[in-house]
């Protein structure tokens, strides 16, 4: 019984896009768009030479599938919004996990959370 997501041997990755913005958190991001609505995901790396962590988009082998989730469309419709200054609303790839049920990534120690809903 598997615990966490594990990434599949052979994936494509056909859903969400690499988006660039000015974010004050993150400079890269997934970016799901319907229509005009977005929702943007971001995932946390470390970098161990320079001993700090930063935001920036999903690994690919996700995208695909948290897109194709049953419950993803509603979670979509209840946080996605227009573009602001060309910011779109902004979830981690755990709040999202969590959200759609799905298991979660390994966590590594080095991890940080945010405590609103709203990044």
């Amino acid at each position: 019984m598997r615990y966490h997501f594990e990434k599949p041997s052979i994936y494509l990755s056909m859903y969400g896009e690499r988006h660039r913005c000015n974010h004050p958190v993150y400079n890269v991001c997934t970016l799901f768009r319907i229509g005009e609505k977005g929702l943007a995901v971001i995932q946390q790396r470390f970098d161990e030479t320079r001993k700090f962590t930063y935001w920036t988009e999903v690994d690919s082998w996700l995208t695909d599938a948290l897109y194709l989730h049953p419950d993803f469309k509603k979670f979509f419709d209840e946080r996605a919004k227009p573009c602001a200054d060309g910011i779109y609303p902004t979830v981690t790839i755990r709040q999202i996990m969590w959200a759609l049920k799905m298991k979660p990534l390994p966590k590594q120690r080095w991890e940080t959370v945010f405590d609103r809903r709203d990044i």
